[in-house]
């Protein structure tokens, strides 16, 4: 109902009743009102409330109902019950999105996320997390190297992915949920690259490990091992950095950090869980790495950002079969139909079809 979606579009906002009452120009009690179903707005409200809660008028009659179940945060689980408001708001109103879409197209060509036959009913150490990881790799044909593009690797598979760009500024990593049964992981817009891809690999890691591990075991941890191994197998990395070492130059990781698009301090973490390192090398790197406040800033350049294709490409998809209109395209992709006529390039699509 039009009550439920405006509650939803304010938690998302992180405003209060007072906030968008005034920001709309309406009562406090005119809204509550709306929010329980009591009365109904007018078109005219709709279209202030849709400015001031940043939405199109589109949202507020969307039917799709849809539930965020099992949500896990990643690090920053204490923030502000106002702050995972926002979150869980706007990656609800993603994921309503994504379903009408898939709604409306006749087949969809991604298929259901299944986990890989074959995998241990039990993990007994971190060394069975490292099989898992290859396992993981064999089953999708994705060899040792590098993986380039995670985020298309886990679209295609079934999980969604999202980003989020509600707490510009704040320490969130992202979260993993699950909608109608289906797995969905989504990051933080604003991390690099090396930060997202870590996330995405930690968060396949709790899909992946569910039920795997003995209650003595440290979930987080083990989620932890798995991204690491994912993201550069073992024998990768001794492949890189050889079986002993008693130093790393910096710049030497900086080049690691740029092929696997994982970061510095993973990579001594990887150095340390493998005994490439010891534990005195690894404290005194460290030490390098705080002095120098590498820990919070890497010397060299960010790895480039995950960026999710799947949704844009099936949005396309449905406007070039005529399944959807222009402006249920912009709808669908959060757009104003003239930002998603500039993302179109429709005049020079026409001229060039017109050739």
């Amino acid at each position: 109902m039009i009550g439920d979606r405006i509650k939803q579009a304010r938690k998302a906002s992180g405003m209060s009743l007072r906030d968008l009452a005034g920001k709309a120009g309406i009562t406090a009690m005119a809204i509550s009102k709306y929010e329980n179903n009591q009365s109904t707005p007018s078109s005219g409200i709709l279209l202030e409330l849709a400015k001031a809660l940043g939405v199109r008028t589109e949202y507020f009659f969307r039917r799709a109902k849809v539930e965020l179940h099992e949500v896990e945060y990643r690090k920053h689980s204490k923030l502000p019950k106002k702050v995972l408001h926002q979150i869980e708001g706007n990656v609800l109103e993603q994921v309503e999105r994504y379903l009408a879409l898939e709604e409306i197209l006749p087949v969809n060509p991604i298929a259901e996320f299944k986990l890989p036959d074959g995998l241990p009913n039990r993990v007994n150490d971190f060394g069975d997390i490292e099989q898992i990881a290859n396992h993981v790799r064999d089953a999708w044909e994705l060899g040792r190297n590098p993986i380039l593009d995670l985020t298309g690797t886990l679209e295609e598979r079934g999980i969604k992915v999202f980003q989020s760009n509600i707490l510009n500024g704040m320490k969130f990593d992202g979260l993993a949920c699950q909608v109608n049964g289906a797995p969905i992981i989504v990051v933080s817009s604003e991390n690099p690259g090396d930060r997202q891809r870590f996330t995405l690999a930690h968060e396949l890691g709790h899909l992946i490990l569910n039920g795997r591990l003995s209650k003595e075991q440290d979930e987080e941890a083990a989620a932890n091992r798995f991204a690491g191994a994912f993201l550069a197998p073992a024998a990768e990395v001794v492949k890189e950095l050889g079986e002993r070492r008693t130093w790393f130059e910096p710049r030497e990781l900086c080049v690691l950090k740029k092929a696997y698009g994982l970061s510095m301090n993973a990579w001594l973490h990887r150095a340390l869980d493998l005994f490439v390192i010891n534990n005195v090398t690894y404290v005194e790197m460290r030490k390098l790495f705080t002095k120098h406040g590498w820990h919070k800033k890497e010397p060299c350049d960010d790895y480039q950002k995950e960026v999710p294709q799947v949704f844009t490409q099936l949005v396309f998809h449905a406007l070039a079969e005529d399944l959807i209109s222009e402006s249920k395209a912009a709808e669908l992709m959060g757009k104003s139909l003239v930002d998603f006529r500039a993302i179109r390039k429709v005049d020079h699509a026409k001229s060039v079809a017109h050739q």
